[in-house]
């Protein structure tokens, strides 16, 4: 089957040839990669030229933000199955896609997610922080856990079904897709038990007590219109959580 990759870049010429590598490498070569830039003002397209026998489609314009850019690169893609991997994260080992093939080889899995590490940005083996998917169930949505949307993989009809990325989200557009793709109509998940995704420190949803705030008031939001019921007392214990996560990273 053909995977569809999809990186979305603003000014990422910093990072960009470091995720480029990782699709590169991977071991499974039946993949269609979609980059779509915000119309980059540093030397970020001159590295999306460099790169064109890997990069299948790309265009560089502006953009609406990067659920914009995401919904662009979405109706770009003609693969089976659909995955993002960020202009600032790469993939942890080169068999990631593989593995995800395999697993979508059974006709009963519709999505598929695992486990990612963040790591220092000036020191990439310094891991800093481990966020597994294991355990996780749609339950833990209205207590403000999602599986690790990097790692997530879907076929693609189902974004043709059920919709794509609400832009009208500053940050948590992705919670809202996954509250609608596994809780409202139950997609069936598989998890994978391994680390999928690697992801420099930092990004809108971790950038600081603003970002915080804003990310957990669009999760209310995320999961009441979508009919779960939560608050603000059940969504911000998950915070003892991640420090956890931390001590065992």
């Amino acid at each position: 089957m053909t995977i569809s990759l999809i990186t979305v870049s603003y000014n990422s010429a910093a990072t960009l040839a470091h995720t480029i590598a990782s699709v590169r490498n991977q071991d499974y070569k039946d993949i269609e990669y979609i980059v779509v830039d915000g119309a980059s003002k540093d030397n970020t397209l001159s590295i999306i030229r460099q790169n064109e026998d890997v990069i299948t489609k790309w265009i560089s314009e502006p953009d609406k933000g990067i659920y914009d850019a995401m919904n662009k690169a979405l109706r770009m893609a003609t693969g089976e199955v659909v995955g993002i991997i960020n202009s600032d994260d790469f993939y942890h080992t080169d068999n990631i896609l593989s593995q995800i093939a395999n697993a979508f080889e059974d006709e009963n899995v519709d999505a598929v997610f695992g486990d990612l590490v963040f790591v220092d940005s000036a020191n990439l083996d310094k891991v800093v922080r481990t966020y597994s998917s294991r355990g996780w169930h749609p339950g833990k949505f209205a207590r403000g856990f999602m599986p690790a949307h990097p790692t997530f993989f879907v076929r693609k009809k189902f974004y043709d079904q059920f919709g794509l990325f609400k832009t009208d989200y500053r940050i948590a557009a992705d919670y809202e897709l996954l509250i609608r793709f596994l809780y409202v109509n139950k997609l069936r998940y598989h998890y994978l038990p391994l680390t999928m995704v690697t992801m420099r420190r930092g990004g809108a949803s971790t950038g600081g007590i603003k970002s915080t705030i804003i990310l957990n008031d669009e999760i209310i939001r995320a999961c009441r219109e979508n009919g779960i019921r939560t608050n603000v007392f059940k969504v911000y214990p998950k915070y003892f959580i991640k420090v956890f996560e931390l001590f065992t990273s």
